[in-house]
């Protein structure tokens, strides 16, 4: 069953990376490029709990926890941006039921020193 539409209330944005780049410095020497796929419904809520707990006090903070319905606009490689911060997906926690239109994750807030 899909997620009802009164708790998708958050804007999210998707990152993709665009395709490998060779250049003389190897593949991807010149850098990752992300691309928008779009924004989308979600519900976000901060990841709290026995697992945020058990990443440590700082960590549980910068963890959020998405569930949105199914689109095949996001992996487990994306990139998803909130409130003008970027966030990458942690992949053991991508869980994806197409047959209840649903996908559930974590993302971890990347370091802004890092970019996107």
């Amino acid at each position: 069953m899909a997620y009802s539409t009164g708790i998708l209330n958050h804007k999210i944005g998707i990152l993709n990376r665009t395709e490998a780049a060779t250049s003389k410095w190897g593949v991807d020497g010149t850098g990752i490029q992300w691309e928008s796929a779009g924004d989308v419904w979600a519900n976000v809520e901060w990841a709290r709990g026995k697992s945020a707990m058990n990443a440590g006090a700082l960590d549980a903070y910068m963890l959020l926890m998405v569930r949105m319905r199914w689109t095949d606009r996001i992996g487990m490689r994306s990139r998803i941006t909130y409130n003008g911060d970027t966030y990458q997906i942690v992949p053991e926690t991508f869980h994806v039921e197409r047959e209840t239109n649903t996908i559930q994750f974590h993302a971890q807030l990347l370091n802004p020193s890092e970019g996107i």
